[in-house]
């Protein structure tokens, strides 16, 4: 199957419209792939039908979510960048309970949560610094979100293979991670202790209000803005700010950065940003 300039063209500008992501010509056979893929489960004859179908009536309301499911990357590991996880249980939480003028929950955003190794990564660390605390001295609550529904599912379930766990410190995988007594069976799930912990929610970054209950403490976003062009990342870091409680704290991936843009944040670790 082809995918004309035509067709790329017009869904790189509907992707662009409705996503925020910017897709490049270096981008068109990866976009021809993912796409042949649905075309064959609609049973459609070529890319260019599709193409017309998604923009009809029918198409917006079963295929469009479908399309933005195969357009979104999703990388990601448990304790990727695992300084980030140093610091926000070295640095910021002993602050934050110092700081804090009466008792509460911390809140954290995981924004772009992929298939749930970043917001169960935070679960444990969370977990496991409360443990440390006096009793019932910490609690905190997770909020986790992405676009695609396919991996929000995935993340829902909480089951991994066996080799995805590798970078889960051995002390955590004892009291957090579950195996089958059938040893031969390579899946684990994480304990619902870390689970309930835990609200999984489709959002899209393009939205004009992210509609969270309350603002957060904390929101990682990370290794996700790269895709964007940079009127709409810092469009996107913008509205982040403002879901901040006042002195909270954004986290950005490693090769991501906030040069040159003119926002209230002030950065105080690598790729770690405070809200003014």
């Amino acid at each position: 199957m082809s995918l004309t300039q035509r067709d790329f063209d017009r869904l790189s500008r509907y992707i662009y419209q409705e996503l925020g992501i910017t897709l490049s010509d270096s981008k068109r056979s990866m976009l021809m792939g993912r796409l042949t893929k649905r075309v064959r489960a609609l049973k459609l004859s070529s890319i260019s039908e599709y193409c017309d179908f998604i923009f009809t009536e029918e198409g917006q309301k079963f295929e469009r979510v479908h399309l933005f499911d195969v357009i979104t990357t999703n990388k990601t590991d448990f304790f990727r960048e695992a300084n980030h996880f140093d610091y926000l249980t070295q640095t910021i939480l002993p602050s934050w309970q110092r700081e804090l003028p009466r008792r509460r929950s911390f809140k954290i955003w995981s924004a772009g949560c992929s298939s749930g190794e970043e917001p169960y990564t935070m679960s444990m660390v969370l977990a496991d610094y409360a443990e440390k605390q006096p009793a019932g001295d910490f609690n905190y609550e997770i909020i986790a979100t992405d676009i695609s529904t396919k991996v929000l599912d995935h993340a829902k379930k909480a089951i991994y293979h066996a080799d995805r766990i590798v970078p889960v410190p051995m002390e955590m995988r004892s009291r957090y991670l579950l195996r089958s007594k059938d040893r031969n069976n390579p899946l684990v799930r994480i304990a619902p202790v870390l689970r309930k912990k835990i609200r999984f929610g489709r959002l899209n970054f393009m939205d004009a209000d992210f509609s969270l209950p309350h603002p957060m403490d904390v929101i990682f976003c990370r290794n996700v803005i790269i895709y964007f062009d940079k009127e709409t990342q810092e469009r996107l870091v913008r509205k982040f700010c403002r879901k901040l409680q006042p002195g909270g704290f954004l986290f950005l991936g490693h090769s991501e950065s906030l040069h040159g843009f003119d926002l209230p944040l002030t950065q105080v670790a690598p790729t770690v940003y405070r809200v003014d």
